[in-house]
């Protein structure tokens, strides 16, 4: 089987979609299942691996003809579109993607993976609310398009939520696709990589100077201004002297997609800032950027996990898969809508942008080793069935079921144009 991938941009060291989608390529190829990607020219020169492939200069409607000709040329059995706005540049050509497929003869199986859904929509300019709003709607409630995504859920044969949230959302306003949609939960962005865990934590306290007895709190994924690690900081800072032991260990680069440049820079040297002005030089350690078994080693070595994320977590953050799957007890944030799939027991739970809170969650777990053992069993418990291996058989289930019902479609069509030649 070969399945042809579309996906907004292929770096995944700086996307989290990016990430999930070479992931899943690997698994997949482990079953037979063979893959491309077509996505932008911004590769065309940093990446050797002609399974990837550079064919459009970006998502503007001019870019569509380019990528439905590679689609036509790719000679795959399906098509599979890896979707979240941002990694789009939020344009909304790709929305037209499945009807230009149709009318230029494509009768080939298409799936669509939302990534994130039910907050960002369409509004052209120099169109009126009103009369936009009504279109939407109309096109809505005949099933034809949805106010969010155009034709990209409607013109696909199986549909892929990776959250509850995002397939709350769809069905309450498509009712009608619930037979094409299926959740399938992301994995933990790191694998566990073997090592011995008094070895890592050997390691990680030689490499940042600490002592061996050093306890230490760590946050993993980027390091973003949504990821609440301002008010992290400062709670730190207010516990620090009660517990002369603690240290903080933030693992993860600031250079993404989401943050580049210039702007990295300026938020990498505000937390080193932060650093300095709150006197934690010695009890702070940034590693930036490590490749991923590095990572996992840092996180094997740590204590306890922390992740204060502004809007809350929930379970599409593959960072706190990756703390349960290490069996650190973890503080997470949640919002007032909490992830209802996410229970307390799972992990210390914690109102959003409150710094007292937070303290008091880091006190607690530094002083109840009884507690911290409780979230570590219970947390690895939890995302043991959150696996690559699982979610690649999905896949190719999901893959399989759309063939076969597009063979069906292709016979009973003959079926029918047989028949009407006969009459004749």
């Amino acid at each position: 089987m070969q399945v042809a991938f579309v996906a907004g941009t292929y770096q995944p060291d700086r996307c989290g979609v990016a990430h999930y989608t070479a992931c899943l390529r690997h698994q997949l190829q482990a079953i037979a299942v063979e893959s491309i990607v077509l996505t932008t020219t911004e590769l065309l020169n940093s990446t050797a691996d002609p399974t990837v492939k550079p064919v459009v200069q970006g998502w503007r409607l001019r870019d569509l003809p380019a990528l439905v000709r590679s689609i036509h040329m790719s000679n795959a059995d399906l098509l599979h579109i890896q979707h979240a706005a941002g990694t789009y540049g939020f344009e909304r050509a790709i929305f037209l993607l499945p009807l230009l497929l149709r009318l230029s003869g494509w009768r080939k199986p298409i799936v669509t993976t939302v990534h994130e859904y039910g907050w960002w929509e369409w509004q052209p300019k120099g169109i009126p609310l009103q009369l936009i709003e009504s279109l939407k709607q109309w096109g809505q409630k005949r099933g034809w398009w949805d106010r969010e995504d155009g034709f990209l859920l409607t013109g696909s044969e199986a549909i892929v939520t990776t959250n509850a949230e995002a397939e709350t959302v769809l069905l309450d306003r498509l009712p009608a696709l619930q037979p094409r949609l299926h959740r399938i939960s992301i994995a933990a962005n790191v694998e566990v990589a073997p090592i011995d865990r008094s070895t890592a934590r050997r390691s990680i306290r030689q490499k940042c100077g600490w002592p061996e007895e050093a306890e230490v709190v760590a946050f993993f994924g980027f390091l973003h201004p949504v990821k609440g690690l301002e008010i992290l900081l400062n709670a730190f800072a207010e516990i620090a002297p009660q517990q002369p032991q603690a240290r903080l260990l933030l693992i993860g680069g600031v250079e993404s997609l989401a943050l580049r440049g210039v702007e990295a820079a300026a938020y990498w040297d505000k937390l080193a800032a932060i650093v300095s002005d709150l006197d934690l030089g010695d009890r702070v350690h940034l590693t930036g950027y490590l490749p991923a078994a590095e990572a996992s080693h840092c996180l094997s070595g740590s204590d306890i996990g922390v992740l204060p994320f502004h809007h809350g977590v929930t379970l599409k953050s593959g960072s706190l898969l990756a703390l349960l799957a290490h069996h650190l007890p973890t503080i997470a944030t949640v919002s007032t809508t909490p992830d209802p799939n996410l229970a307390a027991n799972v992990v210390r739970q914690i109102p959003t942008r409150d710094r007292s809170a937070l303290a008091a969650a880091l006190l607690e777990l530094l002083t109840n080793r009884a507690l911290r053992s409780q979230l570590a069993q219970q947390g690895a418990a939890f995302v043991e069935p959150f696996g690559w291996p699982s979610i690649g058989q999905q896949h190719r289930d999901i893959y399989l079921r759309c063939l076969n019902n597009s063979a069906q479609l292709q016979r009973d069509r003959a079926i029918v144009e047989t028949s009407d030649l006969l009459k004749l």
